[in-house]
């Protein structure tokens, strides 16, 4: 069930977030201009913020051994993480009292500066979450090679540079973001502001699996011109199962 509502919210993302960023927006506007339907709508935001936030806790830990297909542009790429939209939903909660409080205190003549601080870092913490979310995919496979996209940026890892990234014996234990070696960094295209090692995100998806098709490609250049379709996905899933069967 838990993760069926995870599946369906990830999904419905985009929609879900509209959602949510209207009902803090409007939260805001009444703690600053209607108290009275403030009072009223208190109990009820906040209760669907901590639903969300529990939500999100609890569906952190599902990781399936299975990547999407992307068509357009060609790309395998891990399943969208609802979490990231719970995670979003419950601090759009936060964030709405923490706006409605500095609109309270400059509609009664009150010094707003600390609130105003306040306000500015959460919107833009919301904005990068809810970019975050609404993107869906940190981690894409195409034929050209690995990107791994972060908040204010991204790298392109061309597999002629031979990423590589070695996933914890313990499962249960893995990290959700695990450093990506790379034997030519020369090759490595940045775009926007990135910085450190690249990272490769696991927080949707095996951290075993998604490895293990990476050195898949590095080691067979042959198929990375398939990455995208169906065909070659189907290919992928024969070879890695009777690898290990």
């Amino acid at each position: 069930m838990i993760d069926a509502i995870s599946t369906a919210v990830a999904r419905h993302r985009r929609p879900v977030l509209t959602v949510g960023l209207l009902v803090a927006g409007g939260n805001a506007v009444a703690m600053g201009y209607a108290p009275d339907l403030a009072r009223a709508l208190l109990l009820p935001v906040l209760a669907l913020a901590l639903t969300a936030l529990v939500l999100a806790v609890i569906t952190l830990g599902n990781r399936p051994a299975a990547l999407v297909v992307l068509p357009r542009p060609p790309a395998f790429t891990p399943p969208a993480a609802g979490w990231r939209v719970l995670l979003t939903l419950g601090l759009l909660g936060q964030a709405s009292t923490t706006v409605g409080s500095y609109l309270r205190s400059a509609e009664a003549g009150i010094d707003t500066t600390i609130d105003a601080v306040l306000g500015v870092l959460w919107l833009a913490l919301i904005a990068l979450l809810v970019r975050a979310a609404v993107r869906g995919h940190d981690v894409r496979l195409d034929p050209e090679g690995v990107r791994v996209q972060g908040l204010l940026g991204s790298r392109t890892v061309p597999w002629e540079a031979r990423p590589a990234a070695e996933a914890p014996r313990d499962a249960g234990r893995a990290s959700m973001r695990l450093p990506l070696t790379v034997a030519r960094p020369d090759l490595v295209r940045r775009h926007g502001l990135v910085v450190g090692r690249p990272r490769l995100s696991t927080d949707s998806v095996d951290a075993r699996f998604i490895t293990t098709v990476i050195s898949h490609y590095v080691a067979h250049p042959q198929h990375r011109p398939a990455i995208g379709t169906p065909d070659e996905y189907r290919r992928l899933l024969t070879h890695l199962r009777g690898a290990t069967g």
